[in-house]
């Protein structure tokens, strides 16, 4: 401890520039969940439409990521990151032209492409800036942005609704992007070329490096798919990503149309606000458990395969939040712990890529399995949107919330299970 006393801490800067950005992106993406009761009766856009929207955001996020990650490990993490940030502001501003379901449809693709670097240019920049023993509290900070802007969207868009109407609540959004893109070129440098970074530091940076496997040399993509750990992060993020997405885009519209009694947009704040709350603890407190543990002498992949259990186990409750003898608020609670773990896994599957590959591979693989995610996350939206559709034709929406939530408490324990079983002896991905 008192030897770090002489370093600038640069790096947990560079961890609130990204936290920033996290918070931006899941902001812009959260406006369409919380417009989507207005969406309905304003302009007859249905669950199924709404499904339609939200894979067309998905299914070119999915494409973005992998897209994304290769051009960040080509361009750096510097440009690659202001560039994405730039094209995603533009596309949540473009909302406001959309009069329909096929605009609504085209501009949430095009905010899906460019969305899709946030994740690979911040695990990079992670990996850039933290030794492994930190990188999971590092990613668990700037991830709990996913959560402040869930937060925020709630609290703030109804109000710029009532104002100046739903146009507005996309074009204010969109905007804060640009404030965060002066900002970054500003201050962001990588460690070896920047002014404030001792040789001390630097060091201390590159701790627990292994010099061998971090080389100059390009990886091809194909070169990444022969790998069981690539493999594994893809599996992983494509059965549990499609949760996380399931309570963005649906939980409001929950609250409003079940457990609500028919809140208005401007009405369920506080519930969605307490929810993504307590996965900011969950994701600062995932990352923090098994950094902790590695500093006890535990090896990075027990401690994140220890953690990640916990978290698993902690999810399955939610089946019970649709539950009749279970109030509104005991549901929401239960959600929020589901919301919190997935969180808290979300942390520490990240940080399995950069304990796993060099730096120079990393933005690629994090595109691979973000594009399971996101892929998954169309899946499950077709899916959510029939069931859905098809339960409230019968006068039962409520059941369609109870095979949804099912399915939701079951996957993290089947992920996880399936990472265990096949996670290969050597941890380590050697790239020659």
């Amino acid at each position: 401890m008192t030897e770090t006393k002489k370093f600038s801490n640069y790096r947990w800067t560079v961890c609130a520039l990204i936290f920033f950005a996290t918070t931006v992106n899941y902001l812009d993406r959260q406006v369409i969940g919380i417009l989507k009761p207005l969406l309905d009766s304003d302009l007859g856009i249905g669950e199924k439409d709404y499904s339609h929207i939200i894979m067309a955001f998905q299914l070119c996020y999915g494409f973005g990521m992998v897209i994304a990650g290769r051009l960040i490990d080509k361009f750096g993490t510097k440009i690659g990151y202001g560039v994405s940030v730039i094209l995603w502001s533009i596309a949540a501003m473009g909302h406001a032209l959309a009069k329909g379901v096929l605009g609504f449809g085209f501009w949430r693709s095009f905010l899906g492409v460019s969305e899709a670097g946030n994740f690979p240019a911040a695990i990079k920049s992670v990996a850039e800036w933290f030794p492994k023993k930190e990188r999971a509290l590092a990613t668990g900070i700037f991830n709990s942005g996913t959560n402040v802007g869930a937060i925020v969207a709630p609290l703030v868009i109804p109000a710029i609704l009532v104002a100046w109407g739903w146009q507005a609540a996309f074009i204010i959004t969109g905007a804060i992007g640009f404030i965060w893109v002066i900002l970054w070129f500003i201050f962001y440098e990588i460690p070896e070329k920047h002014k404030k970074v001792s040789a001390d530091e630097l060091a201390y940076i590159h701790s627990d490096v292994d010099e061998q496997a971090e080389t100059k040399e390009k990886v091809s993509w194909l070169k990444l798919l022969k790998y069981r750990q690539t493999w594994l992060f893809f599996i992983g993020k494509g059965l549990t990503d499609p949760i996380w997405w399931f309570y963005l885009f649906w939980i409001p519209g929950w609250l409003s149309t079940v457990r609500g009694a028919g809140l208005s947009v401007s009405s369920f704040g506080l519930p969605l606000a307490f929810i993504y709350t307590m996965t900011t603890v969950g994701s600062i407190g995932g990352g923090w458990i098994s950094g902790y543990m590695i500093r006890k002498g535990m090896s990075p992949f027990k401690a994140r395969k220890i953690t990640m259990l916990i978290f698993a186990l902690l999810v399955v409750p939610i089946i019970f939040a649709q539950s009749p003898s279970v109030s509104t608020w005991g549901a929401v609670c239960l959600i929020a712990l589901a919301a919190s773990s997935h969180q808290a896994w979300s942390a520490n599957i990240f940080t399995t890529v950069s304990d796993a590959f060099p730096k120079k591979a990393v933005s690629s693989v994090t595109g691979i399995g973000g594009m399971a995610g996101a892929v998954g996350g169309a899946f499950i939206s077709y899916i959510a949107g029939d069931i859905l559709e098809h339960f409230e034709n019968l006068g039962h929406i409520e059941t369609g919330y109870v095979v949804m939530f099912a399915v939701a408490g079951s996957m993290y324990l089947l992920a996880w299970t399936i990472m265990t079983v096949f996670a290969p002896r050597n941890k380590k991905v050697m790239l020659d």
